[in-house]
């Protein structure tokens, strides 16, 4: 069976859209009908008139899409692609912890569960987090969450004191200090370009920190430049893709695998026979509690209408 053609023949007859993560394997990426970070795949979600919405992503974006789009079916290849940040920030500990602040601004990074947004005032992405932060008044205390590197990297660019959930991405917080600094000795002139989920000692070695699609448009602004990329190894495909001759190194790892690079199990889950199976089998489904999925709605908007 050619699982390509299939695929595509079942999206035209469900009226599906594929959207797939930049971090993604690369025979999705290339089946998919828009490929993005976490801003772009929710602004698709909401805007899509598609009947089904295939997320090759983790849970969590899944989740995005299904509260920005109640009426649309919304299937994971892998209802077991989590998030390790996601699950570093449980609802009844958060709750917890903003009801011994009531009066701080919360906002959440979009890795996040539906109850944690449901928690939030405001939601960002890696691409607008600085935006969303300048947007509130520098007299309002804000809590940020869930990731402490992100949120780290918002205090050191905007000077603003928030308090931090203690949370954190294992795959961002993978890369090898000492590897990097090797791996830089040996490529002197490749620059590093870096992720804000990643460690501050990481990102003080980058001539550039930016979202996923930050990094692939700084890319494709100084093609004539070699790159070190220090993010989940996933985005080199799409940044070989659009720069084919721009040279890309991803950073290197502290566990010794064979592309000792950083990648994350979780986006890896997904496969093309499990995309197959969900478009064919409309399953499994992500379904959002309706009160739950109006309080996040609301987050997620003000997002949506900032970062237009």
């Amino acid at each position: 069976m050619d699982l390509v053609k299939e695929i595509q023949r079942l999206k035209k007859e469900k009226n599906a859209v594929i959207l797939a993560h930049y971090y993604q394997v690369p025979e999705i990426q290339d089946i998919a009908d828009y490929v993005g970070d976490s801003l772009g795949l929710s602004q698709k979600a909401a805007e899509t008139d598609a009947d089904m919405i295939v997320f090759a992503g983790v849970h969590f974006m899944a989740e995005t899409a299904k509260i920005l789009s109640p009426e649309k079916t919304v299937v994971l290849p892998d209802l077991n692609a989590g998030c390790s940040l996601a699950d570093s920030c449980p609802p009844e500990d958060f709750e917890k912890f903003t009801k011994a602040h009531p009066d701080h601004v919360v906002i959440t990074y979009v890795n996040c569960s539906a109850e944690i947004k449901a928690l939030t005032d405001i939601v960002c992405t890696s691409s607008n987090a600085l935006k969303i932060v300048n947007s509130i008044p520098k007299e309002t205390p804000i809590i940020f969450a869930p990731d402490r590197n992100l949120g780290q990297y918002i205090i050191n660019e905007t000077g603003r004191d928030m308090l931090l959930w203690d949370g954190s991405c294992i795959v961002h917080e993978a890369f090898s200090m000492d590897k990097l600094i090797e791996l830089h000795k040996k490529y002197p002139d490749y620059k590093i370009i870096a992720h804000p989920e990643s460690e501050t000692h990481i990102l003080d070695t980058a001539t550039y920190i930016g979202s996923t699609s930050g990094m692939i448009n700084y890319v494709k602004e100084h093609q004539d430049q070699k790159f070190i990329v220090a993010t989940e190894a996933g985005i080199l495909h799409k940044m070989q893709q659009e720069m084919p001759n721009t040279e890309l190194i991803p950073a290197p790892a502290k566990e010794d695998n064979t592309c000792a690079c950083s990648e994350c199990h979780f986006m890896k889950m997904n496969t093309l026979q499990k995309l197959y199976d969900c478009l064919l089998n409309e399953s499994p489904q992500i379904d959002v509690e309706e009160a739950i999925r109006e309080r996040a709605l609301l987050p997620i908007e003000r997002m949506l209408e900032l970062s237009k």
